[in-house]
């Protein structure tokens, strides 16, 4: 009984082991999260990504995301630095222009330690539910105070919200 009772025991310790294991090996985050910001007042898109951590994270790593273009041309890279005791990772891009509803756009992502050795590989796509056409092409307001941004008076008095003109149709 005793010999059974131990054999448990140790099978189930093993099988726990072979779990952390294999959490490991599928890679030290994974996506939680994915979306486009549109910020109306200061009339930017941005894509935002989160990663939940599910394995320790190396000391001086980074991240490199490399987003889709919606306007086209090279895509947008960015590296960001990452903390071991950080829970999760949030990623933003710089402003991006012509985003179009339903239309997926790619995102690889890279964690590196410190030498800039690759420890995981992500690709996802992200799809807006919205156009950037509902951005006006100028901010609504400028500075610290959100003070209304004058590039939007129209000689008449009224004030231009026209969308951004520069997209390919």
């Amino acid at each position: 009984m005793k010999r059974l009772l131990l054999t448990a025991t140790l099978l189930a310790s093993a099988l726990a082991l072979g779990a952390c294991q294999r959490e490991a090996k599928d890679g030290i985050t994974e996506i939680s999260g994915k979306m486009f910001v549109f910020n109306y007042r200061i009339a930017t898109a941005t894509y935002m990504l989160t990663l939940a951590r599910k394995a320790p994270l190396p000391e001086n790593g980074s991240v490199e995301t490399e987003y889709e273009n919606p306007a086209g041309g090279a895509p947008i890279v960015e590296v960001s630095k990452i903390y071991p005791f950080w829970e999760k990772i949030v990623l933003e891009s710089p402003p991006v222009h012509c985003v179009v509803k339903d239309k997926r756009y790619g995102v690889k992502i890279r964690i590196l330690d410190a030498d800039h050795k690759l420890l995981q590989s992500l690709e996802t796509t992200v799809v807006s539910d919205i156009d950037q056409t509902i951005l006006p092409a100028k901010p609504l307001v400028v500075g610290p105070a959100y003070t209304k941004n004058p590039d939007l008076q129209k000689p008449d008095g009224t004030t231009d919200y026209s969308p951004e003109t520069s997209c390919p149709a």
